[in-house]
């Protein structure tokens, strides 16, 4: 397979991590439908959204154990006999908090999952990848690039999982193999709703984001978006679409949004209220 041609995700075999509820499992139902060979690698499969097919291999495991990772990735190229496609999709949200009030074990957790498992998975499924000139896809998020608070664990760790990406395009081009970066708004998921929904605090948060960039986006829809995104190679997709005004212009934009920020009473007062919690 060559960098320069579509995937055929019928012939395909595809490694996704947090694949068992939400996105994930949208995505790998999809794509056994279309042919492929699919394996899960979630911490979590006990209860999956997943239906039963003969081309599905679920591993149980964490991201944040690199030997784990490197386990799996070697049974999935047992079990298939081939790696063309990873997305590296497992990700955790945490409940709101400023950075001087949220336990520092639970900042560290995110960062070792959101980036640290992403990270990991890309070293382990590299070479297989660069063999089979395929293709990885690395799932971000529209706070990659907003500014905004009571999250910062979370909007640090998508910011450092797009400039891995960016580096890792650059680096697999190289050896004919290619990577993209999906950047979701909000994605109307048992996450999304336990943080925006379900928590007060996270509810005024959510509120402050203006229409048509508070539109959510079905798991179902997500999925076609990777779909796409992993048979086209694209370098970069955003969705909503409404975003990707925002993503283009964000150098121009961020710095007047930021500005507005500082100054927003109903800022301060939420911040306030984060603090007293």
């Amino acid at each position: 397979m060559s960098a320069a041609q579509r995937i055929d995700l019928s012939s395909a075999t595809v490694l996704i991590t947090g694949g068992a509820r939400g996105i994930g499992a949208a995505t790998v139902n999809k794509l056994i439908t279309l042919g492929a060979r699919v394996a899960v690698f979630d911490r979590d499969v006990a209860g999956h959204e997943l239906r039963s097919y003969d081309r599905l291999l679920i591993l149980a495991g964490d991201v944040c154990d690199r030997e784990a990772v490197e386990i799996a990735v070697a049974r999935v190229v047992e079990h298939f006999g081939s790696l063309d496609v990873v997305i590296a999709n497992a990700g955790i949200t945490p409940a709101p908090g400023t950075i001087r009030r949220t336990d520092p074990e639970q900042f560290d957790r995110v960062i070792a999952v959101n980036f640290g498992g992403v990270l990991n998975v890309v070293r382990a499924s590299a070479d297989e990848l660069v063999r089979s000139g395929g293709h990885v896809l690395l799932v971000s998020s529209c706070a990659a690039f907003t500014p905004g608070m009571g999250g910062a664990a979370y909007m640090v760790s998508k910011a450092a999982v797009e400039q891995l990406g960016r580096a890792l395009r650059i680096e697999l081009a190289a050896v004919g193999t290619s990577a993209g970066v999906a950047y979701f708004g909000v994605v109307d998921t048992e996450l999304a709703r336990a943080t925006l929904d379900n928590d007060p605090i996270g509810e005024r948060i959510g509120a402050q984001l203006p229409w048509p960039l508070n539109r959510r986006l079905a798991a179902d829809a997500a999925a076609d978006v990777l779909i796409t995104a992993v048979r086209r190679r694209s370098a970069r997709v955003i969705a909503p679409r409404s975003w990707l005004p925002y993503f283009w212009l964000r150098g121009v934009l961020n710095p007047l949004l930021e500005a507005r920020l500082v100054k927003d009473a109903t800022v301060h007062e939420i911040i306030r209220d984060l603090e007293r919690a």
